[in-house]
């Protein structure tokens, strides 16, 4: 009985130790992923002015609530020392302190309003009508990977989104299977994207870098939703510029031996899922493949831009994925083709830049 009444209590010491575990084992590093120097999710170095604003009122919030804590810290500790039993002191009984309790109810009301305000005008600007200018982008979310197409240019790609800087992006997004998340945590808060519903956003990218910025799916989606990323690059307007024409070219002809084999040998097997600009390959189920090797991902922004790990990614997506089975990805082609082949058609996809 005594080791029965202990029981819950002992649970009640497991249970946050529990809970600690499975966060520090959540938050572990994965070795499939591939990461750069930029990849960073702090949402306290905004680099567009969505963000900005955002952290603007973070701070502003923050500065409050530490005075808030400081005060009835402060004051809790005076009660304590100045109002503590003493010898001989008797306590006294009184009931209610108007003036006190209009005090204590005017100052939380003007620490309401004086967060409100700054937060309504942040949420009435993020819900204006993007500037005229405004570069278009439909983003479509998949299980798991996102699809990026920009109309204006005639452009369609997967898994990495190019921007020019200072110049506003004005974001359509909609979902084909289930409910996904769009969040680039340095240059946009999260926003839902929802299947029969199209989700509108814009932002003002504020800060060219060499390192892409990281973005993710961040509504679960599926066994794979954590390995549903992509990369953001915001480009000066010269490389901005150069991306787009290389994007609308066909890209050059299979340069060697190998991948011509590898050509032949994916238009076959391959084609029917997925485009590539210039051949008979127009199939829209998988991502646009027409600069695949330009890009520095692969498998949604989890795998390094290698021979080694394409290779790997087409044997068996399930291995690197969970789920990443038909008809949400693509076979394993490790059982479906040779060794040879395989390398054949990942030098083929290594070339098209």
């Amino acid at each position: 009985m005594r080791l029965f009444g202990r029981f819950p209590r002992f649970l009640s010491l497991l249970v946050p130790l529990f809970i600690i575990g499975l966060s520090a084992a959540a938050c572990g590093d994965n070795p499939d992923l591939v990461t750069f120097a930029g990849d960073s999710q702090d949402t306290f170095d905004p680099q567009s002015d969505f963000t900005d604003r955002v952290h603007t009122i973070y701070i502003f919030v923050t500065v409050l609530a530490a005075i808030v804590f400081v005060a009835v810290l402060g004051a809790t500790l005076f009660i304590s020392i100045w109002f503590r039993e003493r010898p001989g002191r008797v306590a006294k009984q009184f009931h209610g302190n108007t003036r006190l309790e209009i005090i204590w109810t005017i100052i939380p009301a003007i620490i309401l309003i004086a967060i409100s305000i700054p937060t309504w005008n942040a949420i009435i600007d993020s819900a204006k009508d993007p500037p005229a200018d405004a570069l278009q982008v439909e983003v479509i979310g998949h299980q798991w990977w996102f699809e990026f197409r920009y109309p204006e240019l005639g452009i369609v790609t997967a898994n990495e989104l190019h921007l020019p800087v200072g110049r506003a992006v004005t974001f359509s997004m909609e979902s084909v299977d289930v409910i996904h998340s769009f969040w680039i945590p340095q240059l946009v808060g999260k926003r839902d994207i929802v299947p029969g519903h199209r989700t509108e956003l814009w932002f003002t990218p504020t800060r060219a870098q060499e390192a892409p910025y990281l973005g993710q799916c961040a509504e679960f989606c599926g066994l794979s939703h954590a390995l549903m990323r992509f990369r953001v690059f915001v480009d000066t307007p010269e490389d901005f510029q150069a991306w787009v024409e290389n994007e609308q070219s066909d890209g050059a002809e299979p340069a060697t031996v190998q991948a011509q084999e590898g050509q032949q040998i994916f238009s076959t097997t391959c084609g029917a899922c997925h485009t590539i600009a210039g051949t008979a390959a127009a199939g829209v189920i998988g991502p646009n493949l027409s600069h695949v090797g330009s890009r520095q991902t692969i498998a949604a922004g989890t795998l390094a831009n290698n021979a080694e790990e394409l290779k790997r990614w087409i044997s068996d997506p399930s291995k690197v994925k969970p789920g990443a089975e038909p008809p949400r990805s693509m076979p394993a082609f490790a059982g479906l083709l040779t060794d040879d082949q395989l390398d054949a058609i990942v030098a083929y996809l290594q070339g098209l830049e």
